[in-house]
């Protein structure tokens, strides 16, 4: 018994003697690839936690190719961002010198003395969708006939208009002038509110004002005309023609016919505003009216009307994202059919403040500027 338990005790020690020479054999192997690396402290502790018997040191190009730290991921992220902001059109927003201090003494006034007189409410909205999505807009199609915007789209404008020009190439003009705004930014308002005027400090001619010389100051020439065509609504349209016609005959030189209104939502007892917000500041959203011709060759060349339509909706989408609401297009000319640039468009409703509105003036001033570019 005595010399079995010896002999057992000899091999135990020998076993001992072999598993620590192994291990100062793998020790002498492994430490000096392991300081042969970049990162000689951890890759000397990942010597010892090894299991399968077997190092194999990485490269700095394999660790590279095989690992991105989160780090250059984000920076990563951080270039294609600014790369995709270099890419994005830079505009010069010209603004217009009107002044926000309005003499109310023969307007509404929000903050006048309005007792006995019920209060309604205006509310916020800003539209976009629901219709035919084109681009980065929307179209309201009401004909009931499915139409290639997008190939309209792409066609090029049936005329130039250049700052070389001699004479003016734009004529702005109201068939309803006498569409007015709210004087405030506000959410309410009184029955005495009547959203008519021939105080152009707070109708539509404001609106124009800031269009025309915002395409003044951008060196399109640009004709502002403020007659009243609706001192009676009927025969607005036959009026404002002849004036449109008057100013064509004596400059031939006139491209670009526009019609600024202003469009009424709601109800007696609650109105709503259409808005958008840029640099921080909000603007009434404008709708373009294109018609189209019902096959009775009363508008035989709208297409190209349309063309120039979508060209002002997608520039203004393109740069003041939210601007626009869905174009409306249906069979209807209006005085769109005197020229090929010529277009309806109604800049906010009645609920909008004024400055809102010509605000939103001097933004598609800008646009049309940036369509007669391109």
């Amino acid at each position: 018994m005595k010399a079995a338990e010896k002999i057992l005790g000899c091999l135990k020690v020998l076993t001992s003697f072999g598993l620590v020479a192994t291990a100062v054999v793998s020790l002498a192997y492994r430490i000096p690839q392991c300081f042969r690396s970049q990162t000689p402290a951890a890759l000397a502790a990942a010597a010892f936690s090894l299991t399968d018997g077997e190092y194999k040191i990485i490269t700095e190009s394999q660790e590279q190719k095989e690992t991105v730290p989160e780090e250059d991921t984000n920076q990563n992220t951080e270039n294609t961002q600014e790369q995709q902001k270099n890419i994005l059109p830079k505009v010069e927003t010209v603004t217009s010198n009107h002044s926000t201090e309005r003499d109310k003494s023969d307007y509404y006034d929000s903050y006048g003395d309005h007792t006995g007189e019920e209060k309604y409410e205006i509310a916020e909205n800003t539209y976009f969708g629901g219709g035919t999505e084109v681009e980065n807009f929307s179209v309201k199609n009401k004909t009931g006939v499915d139409y290639d915007f997008a190939s309209i789209l792409n066609n090029d404008l049936t005329f130039d208009v250049s700052s070389k020009s001699d004479g003016p190439q734009v004529l702005i003009y109201h068939t309803h002038t006498t569409e007015g705004y709210m004087d405030e930014d506000v959410d309410f308002f009184y029955d005495s509110f009547y959203s008519r005027t021939q105080d152009g400090n707070f109708s539509v001619v404001a609106v124009g004002d800031a269009i025309s010389e915002v395409l003044n100051k951008r060196g399109i020439k640009t004709i502002h005309d403020k007659t009243i065509h609706d001192s009676t609504y009927d025969g607005s349209y036959d009026r404002s023609s002849q004036t449109v016609e008057t100013y064509m005959k004596k400059y031939d030189s006139i491209k670009v016919v526009l019609d600024i209104h202003r469009d009424a939502i709601g109800t007696d007892e609650r109105k709503i505003k259409p808005v958008f917000t840029y640099n921080g500041k909000k603007a009434a959203q404008i709708m373009i009216l294109s018609g189209c011709d019902d096959g009775s060759d009363w508008f035989p060349n709208w297409q190209n009307n349309l063309n120039f339509a979508l060209k002002i909706q997608n520039k203004a989408e393109e740069i003041y994202e939210g601007m626009t609401r869905p174009l409306s297009f249906d069979y209807f000319r209006y005085n769109e059919y005197v020229c090929d640039g010529s277009l309806l468009i109604e800049v906010g409703t009645e609920a909008n403040s004024v400055d809102e509105a010509v605000y939103a003036g001097e933004l598609l001033g800008n646009v049309l500027a940036e369509v007669f570019k391109s």
